[in-house]
């Protein structure tokens, strides 16, 4: 890496099990399935988890949070319902022609319902259309990893070329439930929506029936059509750990869910990745010392499928050296974990005081302080 040294300093990691009863076997019914560690994307259990095939309505989890991060940035606007919102087939939350609307109540009718018209109405205000909201939706796809998605659809109607694998939804399901307004909304089995232009109300009811069949449930999507069959993507914590969980094409699929977690909670590891400890010095350039000291500063934890987390790779990324001035507590490296090429977490590398610039001194200035210097001597 040009201009950086690459320490290679063994670190003494914090281990515990969490769940230390292993169970070796697992039986479920769908066609492909995976469960994930939520933060750190380790696959503990799978089955054609890059298998292409249709995900339904799980589509709108992508379809939701893009409509929930719009209000968040820009303002979470009303809309008023025109023809082309609701001229759509399936399951809707309830819209009609006239109605106005605000961009989180969309979202909250993507994601309890399962609404198509909630999901087409959004995409149309959000992005004039929904053939741009599309491209958004493969932009966020892309960037997140997800390498074999394609949203052919913001709502998850069948469509020749719309599709995803276990894999891909449960990276979307792990990175949607970070925002804490669609974990808010996915939780519920009930929430009410309110018009904008009449005393309009609507309740929606959740149809993720696992929020009640299993109790660390937290989230997150259904979804079903003839094509798909039945679909699900979950997200389950018990004792600060989450774990997402995927189904496609599973007649099973509230069981298998339930499998799953007890699976994957019996087979994880968490550990603990420290930088506390962590000392080394760099060349100082111009400054009133010529070493400064680094520290480490943060820590974090993340979980892993069980014998996995030795697996992980850490590097340490520090510059040859550095110019004054460098304050306290100034980042000025990191240590950087990966596992399998994918970057799991990073802790920061800190200047443990602060070191002013040298101050360079005129000719003026240097023989008025030679002056000075014989004065104080002859004295």
């Amino acid at each position: 890496m040009k201009n950086k040294y690459i320490f290679k300093i063994n670190l003494i990691f914090s281990v515990f099990v969490i769940f230390p009863a292993k169970i070796k076997t697992l039986e479920i019914s769908a066609r492909s399935a995976v469960i994930i560690c939520a933060d750190s994307g380790d696959v503990i259990w799978e089955r054609d988890k890059d298998a292409p095939g249709s995900m339904a309505s799980t589509t709108k989890i992508m379809s939701a949070l893009l409509t929930l991060e719009e209000a968040a940035a820009r303002g979470n606007r009303d809309l008023e319902i025109t023809p082309e919102m609701v001229e759509v087939e399936g399951s809707s939350m309830g819209l009609e022609v006239g109605d106005v609307i605000d961009l989180e109540s969309l979202a909250k009718g993507m994601l309890l319902p399962s609404g198509n018209d909630s999901a087409n109405a959004a995409a149309v205000s959000v992005s004039g259309n929904i053939e741009n909201f599309l491209k958004i939706m493969n932009a966020r796809a892309k960037q997140l990893g997800m390498k074999n998605t394609n949203f052919c659809t913001p709502s998850g109607l069948d469509f020749s070329d719309h599709h995803s694998t276990a894999y891909d939804m449960a990276i979307l399901g792990a990175y949607a439930m970070e925002n804490e307004q669609f974990a808010e909304i996915v939780r519920k089995n009930y929430d009410t929506v309110k018009f904008k232009n009449s005393n309009k109300k609507i309740t929606l009811k959740n149809h993720n029936k696992l929020l009640k069949l299993y109790k660390y449930c937290i989230g997150v999507k259904t979804g079903f059509t003839k094509r798909a069959g039945r679909c699900l993507v979950s997200c389950a914590e018990k004792d600060g750990v989450r774990l997402v969980a995927v189904t496609l094409n599973d007649p099973d699929d509230w069981q298998d869910h339930i499998s799953l977690y007890n699976y994957g909670f019996a087979n994880i590891t968490s550990r603990v990745f420290d930088e506390r400890e962590f000392r080394a010095n760099l060349t100082v350039n111009n400054g009133e010392v010529d070493e400064l000291s680094v520290i480490g500063s943060t820590w974090f934890s993340r979980t892993f499928r069980s014998g996995k987390e030795s697996e992980v790779k850490r590097q340490i990324e520090l510059p040859e050296s550095i110019k004054a001035p460098v304050y306290e507590g100034q980042v000025v490296g990191k240590a950087i974990y990966t596992l399998e090429g994918k970057k799991i977490g990073e802790n920061t590398l800190t200047s443990e005081k602060t070191i002013n610039a040298k101050v360079h001194k005129n000719i003026f200035q240097k023989i008025k302080e030679f002056i000075l210097k014989i004065f104080r001597i002859r004295q």
